[in-house]
C-alpha cells in the first residue's frame, strides 16, 4: 500500500536582509525644546527641519573631533579637558568665559552639581574624582 505524502512545513524565515545599522540620534522633541529656549519664537515646520539636520551636523563632527583628540592623546576614553580644548578651538571657551561659568549659566542645578566641585560639611567635596 502507498502512504499519501505530506507536504513538509517550511518554517518561516526570519529575515535575513542586511540592515544598515542606524545611527543613534538625538531625540526631535530635545532639539526643539532648547531651540525654542534660545529663540524665544514659535518655529515653523520647514525651519526646524533645517534646524534638526544642522545640529545632528554638528553634534556628528563633534563627536568626530574629539575621537581624533582623545585618538592622538593615545587615550581610548573621552576626557573632560578634550572637551574643553575642543569648545576652546571653536571659541566657546575663553580666558574670559572658562567652562565652569558656562556650566553655570546654561545648565540646570542637577547637572551643574554633577560637573562643578562644591565643597560641603565635614570637609568632603562632591563630586568626588
Amino acid at each position: 500500500p502507498l502512504k499519501l505524502l505530506q507536504p513538509k512545513t517550511v518554517p518561516k524565515k526570519l529575515r535575513t536582509s542586511p540592515k544598515n545599522p542606524r545611527e543613534p540620534q538625538i531625540p526631535r522633541s530635545l532639539i526643539k525644546e532648547i531651540f525654542r529656549h534660545f529663540a524665544k519664537m514659535p518655529v515653523t515646520r520647514d525651519a526646524f527641519k533645517i534646524v534638526e539636520k544642522c545640529s545632528e551636523r554638528y553634534f556628528k563632527q563633534l563627536s568626530n573631533d574629539l575621537e581624533a583628540y582623545t585618538h592622538h592623546a593615545g587615550r581610548k576614553t573621552v576626557e573632560a579637558a578634550d572637551l574643553e580644548v575642543l569648545m576652546r578651538r571653536q571659541g566657546l571657551v575663553t580666558d574670559k568665559m572658562p567652562l565652569n561659568v558656562l556650566i553655570e549659566r546654561f545648565l540646570p542645578l542637577e547637572y551643574r552639581k554633577l560637573l562643578i566641585p562644591v565643597a560641603v560639611s565635614g570637609n568632603k567635596v562632591i563630586p568626588c574624582k
